[in-house]
C-alpha cells in the first residue's frame, strides 16, 4: 500500500496529497492486473472508478464497420480513465484494454471526488483535463455519435440493478397495515439477495415467510405485535442455516416505505427526530400506513440505531406536480393553511417501471412522455412528462381517481353529503364503504379480488362483467386525459398485480386507442408472463406507442434511492466545506435565442445581429435587435435578442407572460425544446412561425469544471440554494449545468424574482443535492 501511494504521489493529479491521505484513498480503492489483452472497461459501462495505470498501457478503441477496430488513444503509465463520470455521470465511450500486462489502481468515483473537494490543486490538474476534453468533444462529430451509441449501450443507466463500486448491504422494510415486507439486496454478492413477508400481525395463525438461494422457510408464529415481527425479521435474516447476513451491524443502510410525506418531501431522506416527526403529523393523512411505517422505522432504530435509515416516500415522485395539477378547486386558503390538496400514491412503483421503460428504450429518461398504470388491490395512472411526474389520478388519500378493488374512486362529492344527510349514514360509516365496500366488489356485488372477479364473468354473471367494464373504462379515460395532458405519448406501461396478470383488463383498456398510436398484439398480450426484472413488449406491429408489460418492485426502488441517498449525503458533507462560497444571483428577464433561417425571415437576407453589451457567461451578448412575441391570445412587445446564434430557435418567457400570451409553456432547461409550444416572432422585415421552441426556464446554476469538483457535483444535478437578502429563502430544483466558458451564477425567472424580492446583486449558497440523474 506504501508502495502505490507514493507512486501515485509522483503523479501530477497526487503531487499535491499528503502521503497519509494517499494510503486511504489507496486502503478503499481496488489494485488490479490486467493481462495483455484483457478487457479493463466495457464501451457503455457505467463509469464508478477513476482508473489510474500504475504499470504497463492500456489501449482505448471502438468497433467500427465490418467487425474492424479503430484506435482511439493509449492510455500509458501515469494516466488516468474514467475522470469524464465525475463530472457528467456518462459511460464509458470507449473499450480499453490492456495493450501489455498492466497494473490499474481503481478508486470509487465518489471517494475520489470527497479527496479531490478539498484540493485546489488537484482540481485545477483535473478540471484542466476535463475542460480540454469537452472543448475537444464540442468539434467532433464523431465523438459526439460515439457519446450518444455509450448512453444506448449502457445496460443499466438508472442504477436499478443495485451495483455499487464498494459492496454494501442493504435491508428494505416495507409496513403495511397488518403485514410487514422485508429484502435484502447484496449489491456484491446478488445472488445473496433475498425477501419475504410476516402477515396477519396482530392476529391468530401471523405468518413468517422467507427465501433466497439457500432455499425457503415459511411458520406460524402465533398472535404476536410488530415489535415482535421485528424481532422475527432478525431472527430470519440472520439464521445461520437459511439466513442471508451474519449480523445486522454488517449492514450499510436499512430503507423504509413510508406512505405519506406531504409535501415537505419530494426525495428520500436520511431519518432523523425531524423527519419522524413530519411522518407522524401527516398520520391524519394516511392512518392506516403511517403509524405503522413509523413503528417499522423506531424498532429498527432500537435495534441497531448505528445503521442509517432511510425514508422512501410513496409520495414524493409526484411533488413536483405543477400547481395546476395539485390544486383542487376550492378555496385556496384550504391548501394554505391546511395543506389540502393532490398529493398521489404508487409513485415509487410508478418511477421504478418508468426507469425500466427508459431503459428497454434506450432513451434518456428526461426526454421521454409516459404513462404508467399500477393496478393492484389499489390502483393508479400517472402522467410522467421528461421524468417529471406531472399528473397522478390518486389525491389527497388513496381513495380518489381510479375504480379499484374495494375503493370507489372518483365520484360526486355530493354523494357524501347525499348519504349523510338523506340517509342518515355516520360519516365513519361512509367513509368504510367507500374505501372498503365500494370499486368492482361493490359493483359486481360478488369480490374485490380479480381473479374470483375474472371467473365471475367467464361464468357468465353479468354484474361482474358491468364491474370490468366499469374499471377499464375509467383507465382508459384517465389515459385518453393524459395524452392531451402530455401532448403525445412514447410508452403506456402496465404494472402491479392486475396490470402484470390480466390480459383481458389490458386488452379492453386498449381497445380502439389506436387513432392515439396505441395498438396492442393480441397473442403478445395473451402470452405476457413477464417476472420481475423482465419486461413484455405487447405493442402491435403498427403501433406508435410502446406498450409494455413491467413487473413492479418497489423494495428494489427503496433499496436504489437508499444507495442514493447515502450518496448525496457524502455530496452534502463536500457542499458543507464550501458555505462561505457565494454564488451571484441574476434575475433573466424574457429573452428569444434565434437560428440564422429565423433572423434571415425576420430581419432580411444576409442580416447579422449587433453586438449591444457582454453577457455575464463568457461569449454570450445581449443584442440591439429586439423582436415581438404573438400567442393566440395575445402579444409581447420588444423581447431581446441574445447572442450568439443557435441551432434552434429558444423563447424563454415568464409565466405570467403564458397567460398575456395565451399559451402554457413547460419549466424545461435551456436547449430541451420537443414538443414546447410555439408562437409567432415579428421583426422589423416580416414573420416567421415557430412550430416548437418557447420555455419557461428551468432555474439554474452555472458552473466551470473546477467549480463543480470543489463542490462534488456533476452536470444536470439538481441542488438547493438558499439566497441571501431581506428575508431567507431556499429554492429547490436548481439544475447545475457545466461548461469550461460558464463562470459562477445562478439564473432565476423574473416572476419568481419579483415574487421574493430579488434583485441583482443577491447571493446565495448550495445547501444540499436533491436529485442526480
Amino acid at each position: 500500500m506504501n508502495d502505490t501511494a507514493a507512486s501515485l504521489h509522483k503523479l501530477p493529479l497526487f503531487q499535491s496529497y499528503f502521503l497519509t491521505d494517499l494510503e486511504k484513498l489507496v486502503e478503499a480503492s481496488q489494485l488490479k492486473v490486467f493481462e495483455t489483452g484483457e478487457l479493463i472497461i466495457k464501451f457503455g459501462q457505467p463509469g464508478r472508478f477513476l482508473g489510474i495505470v500504475l504499470e504497463g498501457s492500456a489501449r482505448a478503441e471502438v468497433a467500427i464497420q465490418n467487425g474492424d477496430r479503430k484506435l482511439l488513444g493509449l492510455i500509458n503509465q501515469g494516466d488516468f480513465m474514467g475522470e469524464m463520470s465525475l463530472l457528467t455521470g456518462e459511460p464509458t465511450t470507449a473499450d480499453v484494454i490492456a495493450q501489455e500486462q498492466c497494473k490499474v489502481l481503481l478508486i470509487p468515483k465518489d471517494i475520489f471526488s470527497v479527496s479531490l473537494a478539498v484540493n485546489p490543486e488537484a482540481i485545477k490538474v483535473m478540471a484542466k483535463t476535463m475542460s480540454d476534453r469537452i472543448r475537444s468533444r464540442q468539434q467532433n462529430e464523431e465523438a459526439q455519435t460515439r457519446l450518444k451509441e455509450a448512453w444506448e449501450h449502457n445496460s443499466d443507466p438508472y442504477g436499478l440493478r443495485l451495483t455499487t463500486a464498494t459492496p454494501m448491504k442493504i435491508l428494505v422494510i416495507n409496513c403495511g397495515s397488518s403485514s410487514v415486507k422485508y429484502s435484502y439486496f447484496d449489491t456484491a454478492d446478488a445472488s445473496n439477495n433475498g425477501g419475504g413477508i410476516i402477515e396477519r400481525i396482530g392476529l391468530e395463525n401471523t405468518q413468517a415467510s422467507f427465501s433466497c438461494t439457500k432455499g425457503s422457510v415459511s411458520h406460524d408464529l402465533g398472535r404476536i405485535d410488530y415489535t415482535q415481527a421485528f424481532n422475527a425479521v432478525i431472527d430470519i435474516v440472520t439464521d445461520p442455516a437459511k439466513g442471508v447476513i451474519g449480523d445486522l451491524n454488517e449492514l450499510s443502510a436499512i430503507g423504509h416505505r413510508v406512505v405519506h410525506g406531504g409535501d415537505a418531501y419530494s426525495g428520500a431522506v436520511l431519518i432523523d427526530d425531524k423527519v419522524i416527526a413530519e411522518i407522524e403529523k401527516l398520520t391524519t393523512l394516511a392512518p392506516l400506513h403511517n403509524p405503522v411505517n413509523l413503528q417499522g422505522i423506531r424498532a429498527c432504530m432500537d435495534f441497531i440505531p448505528e445503521i442509517p435509515q432511510v425514508a422512501v416516500f410513496d409520495t414524493g415522485f409526484h411533488q413536483k406536480m405543477p400547481a395546476h395539477a395539485y390544486l383542487y378547486g376550492i378555496p385556496y386558503e384550504l391548501y394554505e393553511k391546511d395543506r389540502i390538496r393532490k398529493y398521489g400514491f404508487h409513485g415509487i412503483s410508478h418511477d421504478y417501471i418508468a426507469l425500466q421503460a427508459a431503459t428497454l428504450l434506450k432513451r434518456d429518461f428526461h426526454e421521454l412522455k409516459m404513462i404508467t398504470c399500477h393496478l393492484g388491490q389499489g390502483a393508479s395512472v400517472c402522467a410522467i412528462d421528461h421524468g417529471r411526474s406531472i399528473d397522478t389520478s390518486m389525491g389527497l388519500t388513496p381513495l380518489e381517481g381510479l375504480i379499484m378493488n374495494t375503493r370507489c374512486g372518483d365520484i360526486d362529492p355530493s354523494v357524501v353529503i347525499h348519504l349523510c344527510k338523506e340517509k342518515g349514514m355516520p360519516i365513519e360509516e361512509v367513509d368504510i364503504m367507500l374505501n372498503r365496500q365500494s370499486g368492482v366488489k361493490g359493483l359486481s356485488g360478488t369480490s374485490g379480488d380479480f381473479r374470483e372477479l375474472e371467473a365471475a364473468a367467464n361464468s357468465g354473471n353479468a354484474m361482474a362483467v358491468q364491474a370490468m367494464h366499469s374499471y377499464c373504462y375509467r383507465i382508459r379515460k384517465y389515459i385518453g386525459s393524459y395524452i392531451a395532458a402530455l401532448g403525445g405519448l412514447d410508452a403506456l406501461v402496465f404494472s402491479g398485480g392486475i396490470g402484470e396478470n390480466s390480459a383481458w383488463v389490458r386488452g379492453l383498456t386498449c381497445q380502439n386507442l389506436d387513432y392515439l398510436g396505441i395498438a396492442v398484439d393480441d397473442i403478445r398480450n395473451r402470452t405476457a408472463a413477464p417476472i420481475r426484472g423482465e419486461i413484455a413488449d405487447i405493442s402491435g406491429n403498427d403501433s406508435r406507442v410502446k406498450v409494455l408489460v413491467i413487473p413492479t418492485d418497489e423494495e428494489r426502488m427503496i433499496a436504489r434511492e437508499t444507495i442514493r441517498t447515502l450518496g448525496y449525503h457524502t455530496i452534502d458533507r463536500i457542499i458543507k466545506r464550501q458555505q462561505e462560497r457565494k454564488i451571484p444571483v441574476e434575475v433573466s428577464a424574457h429573452h428569444v435565442h434565434l437560428s440564422q433561417q429565423e433572423v434571415t425571415a425576420i430581419f432580411g437576407q444576409g442580416y447579422e445581429l449587433t453586438r449591444a453589451a457582454d453577457l455575464s457567461q463568457p461569449g454570450q451578448f445581449a443584442c440591439h435587435e429586439s423582436v415581438n412575441l404573438i400567442g393566440k391570445r395575445g402579444k409581447v412587445d420588444r423581447v431581446r435578442v441574445l447572442g450568439p446564434l443557435r441551432k434552434q430557435s429558444q423563447v424563454e418567457i415568464s409565466m405570467t407572460e403564458e397567460y398575456k400570451l395565451g399559451i402554457k409553456a413547460p419549466i424545461r432547461a435551456s436547449g430541451d425544446l420537443h414538443d414546447s409550444p410555439g408562437l409567432t416572432l415579428e421583426g422589423p422585415n416580416g414573420t416567421c412561425e415557430l412550430t416548437e421552441g418557447v420555455i419557461c426556464a428551468l432555474r439554474h446554476i452555472h458552473m466551470a469544471p473546477e467549480d463543480a469538483l470543489s463542490f462534488g457535483l456533476r452536470d444536470r444535478d439538481t441542488v438547493m440554494v438558499k439566497l441571501e437578502g431581506k428575508r431567507s429563502l431556499v429554492f429547490g430544483d436548481v439544475l447545475v449545468r457545466i461548461h469550461p466558458d460558464f463562470k459562477l451564477s445562478m439564473h432565476i425567472d423574473t416572476d419568481e424574482a419579483n415574487a421574493a424580492g430579488i434583485t441583482d446583486g443577491t447571493v446565495g449558497h448550495i445547501v444540499a443535492v436533491q436529485d442526480r440523474r
